[in-house]
């Protein structure tokens, strides 16, 4: 059997949306398990934004949850989460209550707030509409979502840094499928496949690339020098068909974490909140590590498919401008 390439909204037992303001520059995406999943999730930032992952250790009770939501706006972001809640709740998905159904929903955001008009957050309003959307079950890479406004390569702050966005790739090896959807808002650069930057943090004269991760090596400059430490974080969600409880996925979410390590540099400082869901969707027998490789596979493809569908917007250029 060979991999073959498949959307990432063909994987089963999922469904994903997303809405944004482009001219805000933020926005929100939402993956939707209508009969719950078990999740894992892998945080390897200093700084992160998020909502109810508690549930995701493997000593809480909880065994699924039944929304992942990626938000823009940093920690106000997450308020589009209670949107999500409203949504799945007046349709009955969730955790069944003698009270009511009470959705299991776990967020991340990112630090957007360079881009566009700093004050504009996704609010619950834009997680509703994200649901709404995710009944067409469309993904599209680039300036949408949570990635609206995701900008890398800060080491000198937004003045050099390029735009970026939301990425995702999936692949399926007989009936097993895996997929990733990442948004990259990192401080650090993306390499491509031959180790070469593609974009990041620009230098002087703005036509090449300053090289973030010889910059912090040799030069005496702060990750949290001219504002760069508060506007970084690369999130995502990591999904297979293949079997696994929550101990397993949170084991997967953090092979997954490999393909950052291959495709950001620098990577996991104390200036980004790089946080990775991973969630099972079906019942097909898998072997873990398999499936972990593949993770890592697909979030460092989901990471450059980021940055080449991103265009340039409010003054920060993209891949296609460069």
């Amino acid at each position: 059997m060979i991999l073959r390439d498949i959307s990432f909204t063909d994987i089963e037992g999922l469904r994903a949306g997303h809405a944004e303001d482009q001219e805000a520059g933020t926005g929100c995406t939402v993956f939707i398990m209508p009969d719950g999943a078990p999740c894992g999730i892998d945080v390897r930032g200093g700084g992160p934004a998020s909502r109810e992952t508690e549930l995701l250790k493997p000593t809480a009770a909880a065994e699924k949850i039944h929304s992942v939501v990626l938000c823009g706006g940093s920690a106000f972001g997450l308020a589009a989460a209670d949107g999500v809640m409203k949504y799945l709740a007046e349709r009955y998905i969730g955790f069944a209550t003698p009270y009511g159904t009470v959705p299991l929903v776990v967020a991340s955001a990112v630090f957007d707030r360079p881009c566009g008009n700093h004050a504009a957050y996704p609010d619950a309003a834009t997680g509703y509409a994200a649901c709404l959307n995710s009944e067409t079950n469309r993904l599209r890479d680039g300036n949408y979502g949570a990635g609206t406004g995701a900008t890398v390569g800060k080491m000198r702050g937004p003045a050099y840094a390029m735009k970026s966005g939301q990425g995702s790739y999936a692949v399926s090896f007989g009936e097993l499928q895996i997929g990733a959807c990442i948004i990259v808002n990192a401080l650090g650069d993306v390499y491509n496949a031959e180790n070469r930057i593609i974009a990041g943090m620009l230098n002087q004269d703005k036509k090449g690339f300053a090289d973030s991760s010889r910059v912090l090596m040799t030069e005496r400059l702060s990750v949290w020098d001219k504002g760069a430490g508060a506007a970084n974080t690369t999130i995502g969600i990591i999904a297979t068909n293949g079997a696994f409880d929550k101990t397993d996925m949170n084991k997967i979410a953090a092979f997954a974490s490999n393909g950052l390590a291959r495709t950001i540099r620098p990577v996991n400082t104390t200036a980004d909140g790089d946080s990775l869901y991973a969630v099972s969707t079906g019942r097909v027998d898998a072997d873990i590590n398999q499936v972990g490789e593949l993770a890592a596979y697909t979030v460092e493809r989901a990471i450059r498919r980021a940055v080449q569908a991103a265009v340039t917007a409010h003054g920060f250029k993209s891949l296609r401008d460069i």
